[in-house]
This record gives structure tokens, C-alpha cells and sequence, in this order.
């Protein structure tokens, strides 16, 4: 049988996933699987990406869990691809590595004044209150009037946590830090921004619907923006998620405000033109475009500038891959450039031994579950790709762990995630939480690697 000693960079979903169905098609491979990411915990976005008062959604950790749990794949955490080890390391200890390490980085958004005090990322908003570890521990919550540019779920779920009320995240795991940092905002208007209309919101059901059930919030929406073309209307009729979203935000036309002391705004067809500065450097308003529909579900400006006061800005127009160490890079899209996840080079050639998954491989498009298939259609070209699999001259599991302690790389294991994760669970026991994050690194470390 032969031999497949296969390493993994990134143990977010991508990465687990590909690890469980390379296992899976194992008939006539004996696979050993290393699992390496940079953060002393696994899970990737489903930990830090994902909003503390989504459960559901984190209910995918349980699947995830399972396949770590099995205790056939080994987890080196806190080891950071091109520092801890390097392309030259993997090759001489495994057949092959995959790369997972996913979009965590703000897709750029090119309109003036994007750089100005008050002008924040999304992504780094969402690790903040994710208990990020290589985040501030800090976020400046000053505003009372503030926009959010973007029409997806990252966009809704900045919009949520700034206008929910830190008492109603108190059940969930929510880092202390972020719960006083919650506390104190002074927020009262959140106003969320689309360049197309209603039916080409990019929202899921599920997250709109809660937006709707926030205590002490108003949902503001505007008649004008309801006006719909045959295109919009059509989406609307044929589209079952598209039907559900528009009955949503059509309900909330016809609710009283006025008694909330928030408000979430909804505009659409609105095009951001530049972010206002005050003389200090700050944010003071964003300007924007009216557009209107152009008849085949796109969108032509009108010519109508409007602008809206604003103290603080998010920028939710996507996600971006980082470029790694010794790796070909697409700076356009943001990914290691591959042929259904073989990764070629800059002449077009396939790189031997070197693939990639999930986000890193397609771009942040997709929900978490979509990274299955992604996983297989990797996983298949890896294993029917034997020929150009490494040579590796250390091939033994122990040589690894001797090359890391070697460098005084404080690794950490599954074990060590499963006394985090207990310690977690603990902090929040006597609070009636489902847990409380530890979000310092050095704490993570210390509490994982304890005997």
C-alpha cells in the first residue's frame, strides 16, 4: 500500500474537510495527515468569523470536531506557515501539502477618502468581536451615526452587533473585552448601503429575518427603493430565496417606529462616491449616487448626489487572500492561482506537490459547506497525482515535532484545544454562558500546553 504522508496549512473547515475525505479514500493509500495553522486553536472562520450570536451556524464546529476527535489527523497549532516552517521544511518531512489558509484580509474599496480616522474593515470588526488573538483588544466605539457599505451577510452581521444591545449577547460567548466595548457604544443609527436594489441583495433569509426580532431596534426601509423593474420582479417570482428576502423587507414597510432608541437603516440603489472628512482628518459623511435599474437586473446611475452625516464607516465589500512565502500569488483575485486545485506556477505549469482549497483556491465566495466539494475536487487531483508527489528524506511522523521543538515553536495539539475549549466552557458555566473566549494568545498557549 502505498504511503501518503499529506500536510495541511490552515484548519479552518477547508482544511479539515479535506483531511477527512483524503482519509476517507484511503483504500489504497496508507495517508498520515498534519494539520498546521497559525492560530493556537483550530476551526478558522467558524471561530473567528462568525457572529457570536449565531449558534447555528457554529453549530458546525460538532461536525468538524468529529473528525479531529477520531484521532487520525494530528493538529499543530500556533505554527505559522514561512516563520515556524517554510516550503523547504514540508518538502522534506511530506508527500504533498495542501493549503487552506483561507480570506481573512478586507477586499479594497477604491473610493476617495477610504483611508480617513473613522473608516474601519468589516473583516477586522468581526475578528474583533470574534476574540481574534492578533487583534486589539480595544475597538473605537464612538459613533452615533455610521454606515456599512456592502450587501451580503458580512455586511448584516457588521450592522447587527453594532446596533444590538450588549445585554442581548450576554448568552452567548462573547469575549469580555467586546461585551464593555459593546456596552458603551453610543450608537443609535446604522445605515447599511447598496449599489443595486432589494432583489439583488446577496443576504440570506436567515440573517434578515433576525435583524427583525432585535430588541429596542427599528428596521427603516425606503418606499423609493421598492419601485422594481421587470428584471427585479422576475428574480422575485422565480427565486425562492430572493421571494423570501423581498417579503421580509416589504413586512417591515409597514411597521410603526419611532420607539426604539435604534435604528437600522436599509438603502439600496445607492452608489458610494467618496468618504467626507472633517478638518481633523476624520469621517464626517459619505456621499453617495443615486442609481435606478437599467431594465436587465443592473443598475445606471442617476446623477443625483446625495450625503449622509456620518462619524464612522465599515467597508463589507468582501474578503481577500494574503499572498504566502515561496507561492505563486493572483493579485486580482486574491488566491493562489490553481487548476481545480492544482497550483501552477507563473509559466502556467502545475507545481508538484503543491494544492490548494477553499477560499484560498476560489475566493471568498460560498457558504462554509460549499468547501466539501471544494475539498473533494482537490483531494481527487492529489491522489491521482502520484508522479509528482515529494520525495521526502524524513517522512517520520516523530521528525516534525523534533524539527519544531527544535526551534522552540510552541506548538499546540488537539489535546491542548480540548483543555482550551474546557477552560472556556468553564469560565462561562457560573455566567450561564455557553462559554467564555480566552482571547490572549500567550493565555491560549499556556492553557493548551500545560501538563
Amino acid at each position: 500500500m502505498t504511503k501518503l504522508r499529506l500536510a495541511i496549512v490552515g484548519a479552518g473547515p477547508a482544511g479539515i474537510y479535506a483531511a477527512d475525505i483524503a482519509l476517507k479514500a484511503e483504500k489504497n493509500f496508507d495517508v498520515s495527515i498534519d494539520l498546521f495553522d497559525q492560530l493556537p486553536a483550530p476551526y478558522g472562520l467558524v471561530r473567528y468569523g462568525v457572529a457570536p450570536d449565531h449558534p447555528r451556524i457554529k453549530g458546525i464546529i460538532t461536525a468538524l470536531r468529529e473528525v479531529l476527535d477520531r484521532g487520525d489527523i494530528r493538529f499543530f497549532g500556533n505554527v505559522e506557515y514561512g516563520v515556524a516552517i517554510t516550503l523547504a521544511d514540508l518538502k522534506r518531512h511530506y508527500n504533498a501539502v495542501i493549503f487552506s489558509t483561507g480570506a481573512i484580509k478586507d477586499a479594497p474599496l477604491n473610493i476617495p477618502g477610504v483611508e480617513l480616522e473613522g473608516s474601519y474593515g468589516a473583516a477586522e470588526f468581526v475578528s474583533w468581536f470574534d476574540g481574534h488573538p492578533d487583534v486589539p483588544r480595544t475597538w473605537p466605539l464612538k459613533a452615533t451615526s455610521v454606515a456599512v457599505i456592502g450587501n451580503g451577510n458580512v455586511a448584516l452581521d457588521t450592522a447587527r452587533m453594532l446596533v444590538k444591545h450588549a445585554a442581548n449577547l450576554l448568552s452567548t460567548e462573547i469575549p469580555g473585552n467586546v461585551y464593555d466595548g459593546l456596552a458603551a457604544n453610543p450608537v443609535t443609527d446604522v445605515h447599511v448601503f447598496g449599489r443595486r436594489g432589494p432583489a439583488q441583495a446577496k443576504f440570506s433569509p436567515l440573517e434578515l429575518r433576525e435583524l427583525g426580532e432585535l430588541a429596542d431596534v427599528d428596521m427603516i426601509v425606503y418606499d423609493e427603493d421598492f419601485i422594481l423593474d421587470a428584471a427585479s420582479q422576475a428574480a422575485i417570482e422565480t427565486n425562492k430565496q430572493v421571494f423570501v428576502l423581498h417579503k421580509v423587507m416589504n413586512s417591515w414597510r409597514e411597521r410603526e417606529t419611532g420607539a426604539a432608541s435604534r435604528r437600522l437603516h436599509l438603502h439600496f440603489y445607492a452608489k458610494p462616491l467618496e468618504v467626507v472628512g472633517d478638518e481633523n482628518g476624520h469621517v464626517s459623511a459619505l456621499r453617495y449616487e443615486r442609481t435606478k435599474p437599467d431594465g436587465g437586473g443592473g443598475i445606471v446611475g442617476t446623477g443625483e448626489i446625495r450625503e449622509l452625516p456620518i462619524q464612522a464607516l465599515y467597508r463589507a465589500v468582501g474578503y481577500y487572500g494574503s499572498p504566502l512565502p515561496e507561492l505563486p500569488f493572483d493579485e486580482k483575485r486574491g488566491v493562489i492561482p490553481n487548476r481545480e486545485g492544482q497550483v501552477v506556477g507563473d509559466d502556467g505549469a502545475i507545481v508538484p506537490g503543491v494544492y490548494a482549497t477553499g477560499w484560498i483556491k476560489r475566493g471568498p465566495v460560498g457558504l462554509i459547506g460549499h468547501t466539501k466539494s471544494d475539498a473533494m475536487e482537490t483531494v481527487k487531483h492529489l491522489l491521482r497525482d502520484q508522479a509528482h508527489w515529494w520525495a521526502p528524506a524524513s517522512p517520520e511522523e516523530g521528525s516534525i515535532v523534533d524539527l519544531l521543538e527544535s526551534r522552540g515553536v510552541e506548538f499546540t495539539t488537539i489535546d491542548g484545544w480540548v483543555a482550551l475549549d474546557e477552560h472556556e466552557i468553564a469560565l462561562g458555566e457560573p455566567q450561564g454562558r455557553a462559554r467564555i473566549k480566552v482571547v490572549d494568545r500567550d493565555a491560549m498557549i499556556t492553557i493548551s500546553r500545560q501538563k
